[in-house]
């Protein structure tokens, strides 16, 4: 069955009267783009990490049919590659190995040792694999599952390789900027190009040269292996993945969910355009301008605009992969990380300063004053407090805490998303505000209105403080996941992220005007009073 959108739930999301719900940016039909392989069909098969899940793209349209899908066998493929059987090999780059899913849809694991496992490709049947971290190793390795050869240790984070018409394994190596070769058989790498934009991938074209993506400059490259002299293709935005052929036609992968055709003039065309990997946490900032925290990347949206990068994990000064976010001035956010750290960012000067590090897992935050925040930490059931005076505990043993807000008279509320209810937390007493829900995530506060997305209900629910009078304000929300599946939650990915858990953002501008993340779908959802838009 082909695809029109990444979320097969049920239809009609639908808000209660007199309110409108609208998306304000469009859906994803991908859980982001990473690893590309051409298949003996003629499709482009993209893997994808964030979803868990592997995709087939025809060239042409750009229809796409589910390979493996979000509650399928393969975890957090990273990069793919397939045998003259057809066998499909990809890497698990969260659960460190190596598996293949057979032509007969059977799933075995090939190799369970191999941290951020990340690069793979067949060469005659021949299989070699890597790890993506500072000391990655590079291996060959018995398709049957047997035993494994290395081929190079000590490697700084070598990324998509491939063997050249020459037999050698050419691999981009990311923390040095390079593209190195090696003869398969071992030996000493050799250094073919440096000062590149942070390669990801290397691939082949039909005349013997390299292709190569750049993940922090956009750009797409064409090397000589012989003398090193390149020229750029395409200018994309930064976050680049991995690239393919389909005969001469040229297809580039950005993490964030686009599949582009690169074409012979230096034109461009988007076979899938760029979506959102999640969406989690979003913040209005002081001139009505939304931030949107998805994960490795980090984006702005202008009333009536359309979504801009704002940065992304390999832009300088980047604070991490971003959960949860809150507005601290012009310019400036505070944000909670999958490192467990709470980090102030300055966009204009590309910096981040760690306020308060070490927690498990992060998730909403809300700032008290320009300097205090106040912040969720879903794995150790604590709410705490960090300002000038150092790091206070505000409440703890708390079911999963998500979704941090603050009222008008500085009363912490806190959402409990495995205990169904939002508390306020004061002088570490916790006392019930709104019971009854199913899993509450993001919340916000406007006056005396209180918002709450419920992820399991699919819902947006409104309570008044002062009475406790609640409605429902929209339902059938894209959020969580289809009924019936049960997405997998990512580890980690070595030095670069901590463990990849969602979180359904919400965000209110004024009584009227509330924004959730549909992170079933990928996108922005608006939920508006009739006449308020």
């Amino acid at each position: 069955m082909a695809l029109v959108s990444r979320y097969a739930g049920p239809d009609g999301a639908r808000a209660a009267p007199d309110w409108t719900l609208e998306r304000i940016t469009r859906s994803s039909r991908l859980f982001g783009a990473n690893g590309l392989r051409t298949g003996a069909d003629g499709r482009i098969y993209v893997a994808q990490v964030a979803g868990s899940a592997v995709t087939a793209l025809d060239p042409d349209t750009g229809e796409a049919s589910p390979v493996s899908a979000i509650d399928g066998p393969i975890t957090a493929p990273d990069d793919i590659a397939f045998d003259s059987a057809g066998n499909l090999y990809a890497t698990e780059i969260t659960l460190g190995r190596v598996s293949m899913l057979a032509p007969d849809g059977s799933y075995r694991v090939i190799h369970g040792d191999m941290p951020v496992a990340n690069p793979i490709t067949v060469h005659q049947d021949r299989l070699f694999a890597g790890e993506c971290r500072m000391g990655g190793r590079v291996f060959e390795l018995d398709p049957v599952g047997g035993s494994h050869r290395q081929i190079l240790a000590d490697v700084p984070m070598p990324n998509a390789f491939s063997i050249g018409p020459d037999g050698l394994l050419y691999m981009p190596i990311m923390a040095t900027n390079e593209i190195w070769r090696v003869d398969p058989a071992g030996g000493a790498p050799e250094v073919v190009v440096g000062d590149l934009g942070v390669p990801d991938s290397v691939k082949f074209d039909s005349k013997g040269r390299i292709i190569s993506t750049q993940v922090a400059s956009g750009q797409v490259l064409r090397i000589d292996p012989q003398t090193g002299v390149r020229e750029v293709l395409a200018q994309l935005l930064p976050g680049l993945d991995n690239c393919t052929f389909v005969g001469e036609r040229l297809f580039v992968s950005s993490i964030p969910g686009e599949v582009t055709e690169i074409r012979a003039d230096g034109s461009v065309r988007p076979l899938v355009e760029r979506g959102l990997q999640w969406p989690m946490g979003l913040a209005l900032a002081a001139d009505g301008s939304l931030f949107v925290a998805d994960g490795g990347f980090t984006y702005t949206l202008a009333p009536g605009g359309e979504l801009q990068l704002a940065g992304c994990l390999f832009s300088p000064g980047f604070p991490g992969f971003v959960r949860g976010v809150a507005a601290a001035g012009e310019g400036i956010w505070v944000t909670t990380n999958s490192m467990g750290a709470v980090m102030r960012w300055n966009m204009a000067e590309g910096t981040s300063t760690p306020l308060s590090t070490g927690h498990e897992i992060l998730y909403g935050l809300a700032m008290r004053d320009s300097e205090t925040v106040v912040f969720a930490d879903g794995g150790a059931g604590r709410v705490l407090l960090a300002g000038p005076g150092g790091l206070e505990e505000l409440a703890r043993d708390l079911a999963r805490p998500m979704g941090v807000a603050l009222t008008a008279g500085g009363d912490v509320l806190i959402s409990e998303s495995a205990g169904g209810r939002v508390v306020r937390c004061e002088g570490g007493r916790k006392e019930t505000v709104l019971d009854g829900l199913g899993e509450p995530q993001g919340i916000g506060v406007v006056d005396e209105t209180l918002f709450v997305v419920d992820v399991e209900r699919k819902e947006v629910v409104a309570c008044d403080l002062a009475t406790g009078r609640r409605e429902t304000r929209a339902s059938g929300l894209p959020v969580k996941a289809p009924p019936g599946v049960v997405p997998k939650l990512l580890g980690g990915v070595g030095d670069m992220s901590g463990p990849m858990v969602p979180f359904c953002g919400l965000a209110a501008r004024d009584a009227n005007t509330v924004y959730v993340s549909g992170d079933a779908e990928g996108s922005v959802l608006r939920l508006t009073s009739e006449g308020r838009r």
